[in-house]
């Protein structure tokens, strides 16, 4: 799916929800779709704080926030701390380096299913009312792994 069709999905997204559709929120969806980076509010703020002065932290925390609470982003935690985010419009799951932090996405045709399953899983052995999942896999990228390999062969 392109950048173009994403983002028609995630503005349609707001407008079922009822959400103003603010230059503000389109630059931000925007930078979302088109940046694979998983960025923090400060990467976002970065890049973006030049072309729109009137961009401030707050409305991106509070863009981001309502991004995640209506379904069209996902929260992922940051190595050092912190949380990044993910534009979400076409579900996907997530590896994670334990060493160095990266994210990399993961398409999957069988992502629905499987994660449909984790939640009856839950539910049934918890009891709770499940609303979302988000699955995440850790290990070590192919960077990481080359650089340990080099200090092993030392």
């Amino acid at each position: 799916m392109d950048n173009q069709k994403k983002y028609e999905i995630g503005i349609q997204s707001l407008k079922k929800h009822n959400v103003r559709i603010t230059p503000q929120r389109q630059i931000i969806l925007k930078y979302l779709i088109e940046h694979h980076n998983h960025p923090s509010v400060e990467t976002i703020y970065d890049s973006l704080e030049k072309q729109f002065s009137n961009l401030s932290m707050a409305t991106i925390y509070n863009t981001l926030e309502l991004f995640e609470k209506i379904g069209i982003i996902i929260e992922l935690p940051n190595q050092g701390g912190g949380i990044r985010y993910d534009f979400f419009g076409q579900p996907h799951f997530h590896a994670i380096c334990e060493n160095c932090g990266r994210i990399t996405d993961v398409s999957s045709d069988d992502y629905m299913k499987i994660s449909q399953h984790l939640k009856d899983e839950a539910a049934d052995q918890t009891g709770y009312l499940l609303s979302h999942s988000k699955i995440e896999v850790y290990g070590l990228c192919p960077q990481c792994q080359k650089k340990l390999n080099k200090q092993r062969s030392k």
